[in-house]
């Protein structure tokens, strides 16, 4: 016995309750799953209306968890990017966080090279490309790397 395919609306709710996701994301999934385009505008209009799908609410706990990876603002800024929620909402979303950027980086740099400074150049190096790609900017990588001051 064939299983009755799903509705569009039922798609979304059932891609809702693993996590919140981007408008982008929503209506991206949906088309993969074979919904045509006019079912995906409504779906998702209906979505936003009932506040199931709100950018905002995603972009506050996508930057949470990201923090707790943790990487810089840079990357995560990217990342929502990609993931379509506006430059608006972004900068909203990064005014409300309370991350200590600087605190941040230092932590990710005791974790993974240890509390020691150096004055080797190449080990300097390996240690600011390691928090450029994780997405740090150049004043937060910069105290991260200064030798602690006991």
């Amino acid at each position: 016995m064939m299983k009755p395919s799903l509705s569009t609306m039922d798609h979304a709710l059932t891609i809702l309750a693993s996590r919140d996701h981007s408008t982008k994301e929503m209506a991206h999934k949906l088309k993969v799953k074979g919904h045509e385009g006019e079912q995906v505008a409504q779906t998702i209009a209906s979505l936003l209306e009932m506040n199931y799908l709100n950018d905002q609410r995603f972009a506050e706990s996508y930057v949470r968890s990201r923090i707790n990876k943790p990487l810089g603002p840079q990357r995560i800024r990217q990342e929502l990017k990609q993931k379509g929620i506006t430059d608006e909402v972004i900068e909203r979303t990064f005014e409300e966080s309370d991350a200590d950027w600087f605190a941040l980086a230092k932590e990710l740099k005791v974790r993974k090279f240890g509390s020691e400074g150096t004055r080797d150049f190449k080990e300097k190096a390996k240690q600011t490309r390691y928090l450029q790609y994780r997405g740090f900017e150049f004043d937060q990588i910069k105290y991260a790397l200064e030798p602690d001051s006991r």
